[in-house]
Formats: C-alpha cells, structure tokens, sequence
C-alpha cells in the first residue's frame, strides 16, 4: 500500500554534503523528465523578474528562493519526506518517529514533486522553489509530467490512496482500478452534515498518518485501511468505486 502526498512549497534548508544524484532517485523511467525539469528551471532562473514572475514570488521570497533554485544541483540534500515543512508535514511529524514508524514511511509514503515528479520518502532531493502551477519554459507542467507519473503509478502494485491535491492529481493520475483511490477529507457538524476542508485539510492530513503509521503495521487492503483507521478514532469509508471519504475528528466547519 503506497500513500501519495502532495509536497508543499516550504522547504528545510540544510542536508548531507552528498549533492543530487538523479540516477539515485526512485522511478528512473523520469530521470529525462526530471533532467529537463532542472534544466529549464536553471534557465527560468538566470532572470530574475521572469522567474519572480512565473514562480509567483513576491519581492520579498523571491532573492532566496531564486538562489535555491540556481544551486539546486549542488545543494545538500536530505530524504524527502524530511525535506518539506507546512501544515501537513508539521502535523506529520516524521523527523520525530524512530524505529519500526520511521521504517513505514520509508516503504509506504511517495512525494508528489513538481519538480522531481514522484519521489519515495527515502529518496535524496535538495531544496528548491516550484509548483505545480508554476511556468517554466518549453512546456507545461501537466505536458512534462501527466502520462510519466501516470505510468509509474499504473507500475505500482497494491492499493494507491492518493492524499494529493487535486492540482497535483492532474500531474499525475490515478489508474483505473478498484483498489486506487482519491481520498476527500471532511467534517462532520454538530448538524450531521460532512463538508469539506480547507487549512484543516492539510492538517488533518498530517495527523491522520503520523496517527496511522505509529499505530503499527500498515493494512494490506483498502477495506482492512477503513477498519484500522475509523479504531483509531479517524473515520475511513469508501463513499466510491473511486474514492475514501476521511473524516477529521473535533473538528466542526462554519456552517
């Protein structure tokens, strides 16, 4: 069972000496998508205003974000899933987890990178600056990275619960099968009414794995996920062929 997260555009600076090594990255079916990903990316970079521009940075963000991105190749670099911060991840916690916990993240969680593509929580990226709606020169994000991601996700084998944003969904989309998933997470109100969320989305996010994979080993099958997660007080159900409805606990949406 493979959990697939969104990244988030906050990044921890830091890392071991060891530079990016594309050939070290899981899914080496991308490794020409994510060489002209940097490519055009260091090119977007040698102007400032353009890149400010297509990177949608503000003039304060923009002088050390375009600085990341212009060392992107010889910057440090740490394991995915350590590399992100914001809401989701800081809920997520994983640079606290040890032993058999730090283990499952390793085997069970996959990174959605803009521009790296997807990547396993273990893999070595260094920080940098883009986003799925970012414009980088040559061609769109969805023309770079939809039918690639797509194919490695078709590879993969046992259940697929996607975690991502439905922007970074489009980067990369589900196959066609039962037992892939797009997970919508809400709320019930005190009025029994589920609605959707917005910032809590990504906390719950965070909350609901950190819950899940500290608990022990992660289930096998979809229906074994519903059971284990609704025990430990996060409500998991198919509302779908294609699609979990999770619902985030004490929290209560305006009406």
């Amino acid at each position: 069972m493979q959990f697939l997260l969104p990244p988030s555009e906050t990044k921890r600076d830091g890392g071991v000496t060891a530079p990016l090594e594309l050939d070290r990255l899981s899914f080496l079916s991308l490794t020409d998508a994510r060489r002209g990903a940097l490519s055009a990316l260091s090119s977007l970079c040698t102007d400032g205003e353009a890149a400010a521009r297509a990177l949608k940075l503000s003039a304060t963000a923009a002088p050390p974000e375009l600085a990341r991105n212009r060392a992107v190749e010889q910057s440090p670099t740490m394991p995915a899933i350590e590399r992100y911060t914001g809401v989701l991840y800081d809920a997520l916690g994983v640079t606290e987890w040890r032993g058999a916990a730090r283990e499952r993240a390793s085997e069970h969680l996959i990174v959605h990178s803009a521009l790296f593509g997807l990547v396993r929580a273990d893999d070595l990226i260094p920080a940098y600056r883009l986003s799925c709606d970012s414009r980088l020169p040559g061609a769109p994000m969805r023309a770079r990275w939809s039918a690639l991601n797509a194919e490695v996700l078709t590879s993969l084998e046992g259940p697929l619960i996607d975690l991502r944003s439905e922007s970074y969904a489009a980067l990369g989309p589900l196959p066609d099968r039962r037992d892939a998933v797009f997970v919508r997470v809400v709320a019930v109100g005190d009025d029994g009414v589920a609605r959707a969320l917005n910032h809590f989305n990504k906390k719950g996010k965070g909350e609901y794995l950190r819950a899940l994979f500290t608990a022990g080993a992660v289930p096998a099958t979809i229906e074994g996920l519903c059971r284990r997660s609704t025990a430990l007080g996060w409500p998991l159900s198919r509302t779908g062929d294609r699609e979990l409805q999770l619902i985030v606990p004490g929290v209560l949406p305006a009406r």
